[in-house]
């Protein structure tokens, strides 16, 4: 049985020490809104998922990512690069939080990704392999990584984005070392190594009908009549404003029609910037044009969004001057689309109330041997301040050894940081960031952060 809303809440602020605190100012009690989206999407099957940073899953971010969801994908935590940067030596922690996080919050996790071209570790795009030293190299990572969680995810992209945008195959180390069986071979290895996780293959730019959808098409056909393991497709979904195929629904269905499952893995949506109510207003029909495709096809498992918050978006450092690509702005506020999503479930009588508060929320962004670098946002939504303080207590001897954009003091376990003269104020809608270096010994935990 799922726990409740409230108990989930209660068991993410035990797990990561949550890390925002309500700022009362004379806000009215949030009014009753409608089911979160994963209830929604649940009562008629189907996943609704977002990536997520696992830094990231404290305060209002973490509140969001297991109230409104129930899936979620590791962002960048479980690629080659991230988990093994050195050869031999692994590194699960951000991958073993956002695990621990889902089972906390009664949600599936989305494995992501196990062979790429991009973000594998030097060791490997630099080494001069055999075929079959390379294909043992693909064959060990994906029983290692796979077999880590043997049993406790519901699916994996084993393969990611294989074609280019012509069809033919792209032209990467493990193509390239392997030829176009590298595909089999490595969703022959992720059965062995978790006969029960669901199997896909993912690429961007293959939700219409077209010629890169139809390479993928035939490639899933073949595979199904060889009896390579191979249980469904992901489309990304990094779509542009206005532009959803108008044969979305038609190609979700011609791979149904393989006898796999669809899902929608990466969805967003970018306009450029600045965002304003007409292009907000058209988001909102698409992403709900993307949901009604989906729900069209009883094959389609549901959908994912990439990242929730305009915060946590990859799209304005990779396309710059454009953003706003998800159904969360920076503050966390939800936007027209948040609500599309709902009214394509089968919701959206109300729309959640944006915060009415400001928040702090404490994130440690990089982390080594003896030392880490954090960092703590205060952002109001509904609120504003003219001053600011922060406070939180370290439970595993940290310490502070520098600070930016604040004055800090630290008095044993006890760190107390204020504004500086030039950031004091936080308007309504805004945010302001210091950062700090420290060090510890043993673990890192996040703190419990008040705001006053």
């Amino acid at each position: 049985m799922r726990p409740s809303r409230s108990s989930r809440a209660r068991l993410a602020a035990l797990l990561t020490g949550a890390a925002a605190l309500l700022l009362t100012l004379g806000a009215t009690p949030a009014q009753a809104a409608d089911p979160p989206l994963r209830d929604l999407a649940a009562a008629k099957g189907k996943v609704m998922g977002t990536a997520v940073t696992g830094s990231k899953l404290t305060g209002t971010y973490g509140d969001i990512a297991g109230r409104e969801f129930n899936a979620l994908t590791p962002g960048n935590a479980m690629k080659w690069g991230s988990v093994e940067p050195t050869r031999g030596t692994f590194n699960w922690a951000e991958a073993d939080q956002i695990v621990a996080f889902a089972e906390a919050h009664g949600q599936q996790v989305r494995g992501h990704t196990l062979v790429w071209h991009s973000q594998n570790p030097s060791w490997l795009t630099n080494g001069s392999w055999t075929p079959a030293q390379l294909g043992q190299l693909m064959n060990d990572h994906i029983a290692t990584e796979v077999g880590r969680y043997k049993g406790r995810l519901a699916t994996w992209d084993v393969v990611n984005e294989p074609f280019n945008e012509d069809g033919t195959y792209r032209q990467t180390l493990w193509y390239n070392g392997l030829g176009a069986d590298y595909i089999a071979q490595a969703l022959t290895a992720a059965r062995a190594a978790d006969p029960s996780a669901k199997l896909y293959i993912n690429d961007y730019n293959v939700e219409g009908v077209n010629a890169k959808s139809t390479a993928l098409y035939n490639l899933v056909k073949s595979l199904k009549e060889r009896g390579v393991p191979i249980d469904g497709v992901g489309l990304q979904a990094h779509l542009i404003l206005g532009q959803v195929p108008s044969t979305l629904q038609q190609n979700i269905q011609r791979f149904a029609d393989l006898g796999v499952d669809v899902a929608i893995t990466e969805l967003d949506i970018r306009m450029q910037l600045p965002s304003d109510s007409a292009k907000l207003t058209q988001q909102a029909a698409d992403y709900k044009a993307v949901m009604n495709a989906c729900l069209a096809v009883s094959r389609c498992v549901g959908v994912t969004v990439w990242g929730f918050t305009d915060s946590d978006s990859w799209i304005p450092s990779t396309f710059p001057g454009q953003g706003a690509a998800t159904p969360y702005d920076e503050n966390y506020a939800p936007k027209p689309a948040y609500r599309a999503i709902a009214e394509s479930l089968g919701g959206g009588t109300t729309t959640p109330p944006p915060m009415d508060e400001c928040t702090a929320t404490y994130s440690v962004t990089s982390q080594w041997n003896t030392g880490f670098t954090g960092q703590v946002r205060i952002a109001c939504s509904g609120a504003a301040l003219s001053s600011w303080k922060v406070g939180w207590t370290y439970g595993a001897g940290q310490q502070l050894t520098q600070a930016w954009n604040a004055s800090c003091t630290q008095s044993g376990a006890a760190v107390t940081c204020s504004n500086a003269s030039y950031n004091a104020t936080v308007p309504d809608g805004g945010s302001v960031t210091f950062g700090f270096n420290g060090s510890w010994n043993g673990s890192n935990p996040v703190p419990t952060v008040t705001l006053g």
